[in-house]
């Protein structure tokens, strides 16, 4: 029989094994080649720049200890002046840790834009792989009765992992300059079933498969400045749809404010800036912080979220 103290620890790993198998952004359009492995990053629709690397840290019910913490490392490049298939390539490191289990998984991906011109419009298709550790940690996890116990140890198992997706967008307005996007994805083709076992007990996990969809439209004005309206979808079997609806004004100086929020009663605020020549064209740096607030009457008070991106973009 768990304890008190650890009673609220696995409320909240009984709703994430539920709803949030893989990780979750506030700014996720600043991680959706980790959301779906065809997408474009927003910088080449920003601004027209097909290289870009960036880092995030993400800090979940900070109100409550032992929620989930995600480290992000990410690439990607995109062949824009090719035309019949472009290439499309990338990689991530990502670090997420929820109380006593977690998992470290490292992916690439690959994938072609089908375009006559890639700067106006495009069909991708692209899968991501690699290699993921998932890790439990007994000595986290206390138990009253003395034979009732995952173990003392450190157990961890590796896996790979494969991902698909499908991303479609196309220059649009009266004078071709706006852009509208779209794309579905697959993040974990294959789902897991996991089993730690030592000679003390053993700890199950499954993982099953999430089913994404994105939508969004970039509009600009003459000041150089836009707005961009999304929606990030999220289904898992015998699970409630999940819908994030998002809206980001970049004004005309360096700074960009978003709002929005989404079905499971959260909260998102979103600000950050643009270090140097705004639109230089050259390249671009942005330094993003994200704001969660949950009103969910679900369980315990889990407290805010906050989350910090870090993004390099240019053009070569």
């Amino acid at each position: 029989m768990a304890s008190l103290r650890t009673l609220p620890i696995f409320l909240l790993l009984a709703f994430s094994l539920k709803a949030q198998q893989l990780s979750l952004y506030t700014q996720y359009r600043e991680n959706v080649s980790l959301i779906n492995p065809a997408a474009l990053e927003s910088d080449f629709f920003a601004f027209g720049q097909n290289v870009t690397f960036g880092a995030s840290y993400r800090a979940q019910w900070i109100d409550i200890a032992n929620t989930p913490r995600t480290a992000v490392l990410r690439g990607s490049y995109f062949h824009k002046d090719a035309n019949g298939v472009a290439l499309l390539a990338g990689g991530s490191l990502i670090n997420d840790q929820t109380g006593p289990t977690g998992f470290t998984g490292f992916y690439g991906r690959i994938g072609g834009v089908i375009s006559g011109d890639p700067e106006v419009g495009g069909l991708s298709i692209a899968l991501s792989g690699g290699m993921v550790q998932y890790r439990v940690d007994g000595s986290d996890i206390n138990f009253r009765d003395q034979g009732d116990v995952v173990g003392t140890s450190n157990n961890a198992q590796f896996f790979p992992d494969v991902g698909f997706g499908l991303f479609f967008y196309k220059s649009v307005g009266r004078f071709g300059g706006d852009y509208l996007y779209g794309g579905v994805s697959v993040p974990q083709v294959f789902g897991l079933d996991l089993t730690f076992q030592n000679d003390q007990g053993e700890f199950s996990t499954k993982r099953v498969q999430h089913f994404y969809g994105l939508l969004g439209f970039y509009k600009f004005f003459d000041n150089e400045s836009f707005i961009e309206p999304s929606v990030w979808v999220k289904y898992t079997n015998n699970v409630p749809v999940n819908v994030d609806l998002n809206l980001r004004y970049q004004m005309p100086s360096n700074i960009w404010i978003g709002v929005g929020g989404s079905s499971s009663k959260t909260v998102h605020l979103e600000t950050g800036f643009l270090l140097g020549d705004t639109y230089s064209y050259d390249n671009t740096i942005k330094i993003g912080y994200g704001f969660d607030y949950s009103f969910s009457s679900f369980g315990p008070s889990a407290g805010s979220t906050h989350e910090i991106n870090l993004t390099f973009s240019f053009s070569r």
